[in-house]
């Protein structure tokens, strides 16, 4: 079975193509400090072919969810080292999802001195949870000026630098779902008219910044992309300005020699959209992953099928810790439980049995 097969990934050998998908799980401090039961939960898990661990974010600015990690002070890089060794130990590999959130954040959630920036002074719809107010509505970002830009791609190299430090074996850059770089990219949210705003080349440039002085910092090999075209963060886009965005980002995209793209698709594509996904994985070079509710049997398909050399799973692991050896073994999956999913303790995260376990062996 293909889908059980090591991966060479630009000389990390992952010992599955069976990918664990980054998620929010919201364990951490109120000031974004990974906790100690965040060790076992990835641990766990430490037998997928590579674990992306939850979206992190590279600065105070960025982590605008309650209880989300970040990885942008020494404190926040110690809490990290005994997850990466945990999953080292068990022979596992981890990277870090760099994941800012810009405008999609509240500031009651931020630490001391940060602030809710975006390209343009344009809210996120909806609610999020806050620490001290319940649910409440986004906070209005503040538009970036062209030095707070520059901060923003430093703060990424930063992190890059801080994520090997603390033990990862790369980082995947978040440009998917609304967050900061994919926020630059889409017009509803991006109303600027210097370098940054207005034309695909414009709005490309800091994604492109980011990805080529994250490269710089710590090696392609060691860093990967993430994108959603036509996701929920982008249903007030024109459909024909994404595929136009997408089809030329993709060509810049080859330069980099990146570790890997990672597309998460949100489910199965309408025919549109497909054609994009078929467009992507013909021009481009490098590892491609595949993310969407995939089972065992859809991701064989997509596999022989060469749509993708990789496949990611995320709600799956969290109640199957052990996935691969069910995968393996073709025993049954546990039932998704989401009722304690983004709660603060070890029910909800680290209580899922192994399927041994369930057995009694």
């Amino acid at each position: 079975m293909k889908l059980l097969d090591k991966f060479n990934l630009r000389g990390l050998s992952l010992s599955s193509r069976v990918i664990m998908a980054p998620l929010t799980r919201r364990r951490s401090t109120r000031t974004h400090v990974p906790v100690p039961i965040m060790v076992d939960y990835y641990s766990q898990r430490s037998s997928a072919g590579l674990i992306i661990a939850e979206g992190c974010s590279p600065s105070v600015n960025g982590a605008g969810y309650a209880n989300m990690p970040g990885l942008y002070n020494d404190e926040q890089k110690e809490a990290w080292l005994p997850i990466t060794n945990s999953v080292h130990n068990k022979g596992g590999k981890i990277y870090l999802q760099l994941m800012h959130t810009g405008r999609v954040g509240h500031v009651n959630n931020l630490d001391k001195g940060g602030i809710i920036l975006g390209p343009s002074a344009i809210s996120q719809e909806g609610e999020l949870s806050t620490y001290d107010f319940d649910k409440q509505p986004y906070t209005v970002p503040r538009a970036m000026t062209i030095d707070e830009i520059k901060t923003s791609v430093e703060e990424y190299v930063n992190c890059c630098r801080l994520s090997i430090e603390a033990g990862f074996d790369g980082v995947e850059l978040h440009s998917a779902h609304g967050y900061l770089p994919n926020q630059f990219l889409n017009q509803s949210s991006n109303t600027r008219t210097d370098e940054y705003g207005g034309s695909i080349e414009n709005r490309m440039r800091f994604l492109l910044e980011v990805i080529k002085s994250s490269c710089q910092a710590i090696g392609s090999d060691k860093v990967a992309l993430r994108i959603s075209p036509f996701s929920y963060a982008d249903t007030k886009e024109k459909p024909t300005e994404i595929l136009n965005i997408y089809s030329t980002l993709i060509k810049e995209l080859n330069q980099f020699n990146l570790a890997y793209l990672h597309l998460s698709h949100m489910g199965e594509p309408d025919p549109k959209k497909f054609k994009l996904w078929e467009e992507l994985r013909a021009n481009y070079t490098g590892a491609l992953i595949l993310c969407g509710d995939f089972t065992k049997e859809t991701a064989e398909k997509a596999l022989q099928n060469n749509d993708a050399d990789l496949i990611a799973f995320g709600r799956d692991f969290i109640a199957n810790p052990d996935l691969v050896e069910r995968f393996k073994n073709d025993w049954p999956l546990a039932v998704r439980d989401r009722t304690n999913w983004y709660t603060l303790g070890e029910e909800g995260f680290t209580d899922f049995p192994f399927y041994k376990e369930v057995l009694g062996a």
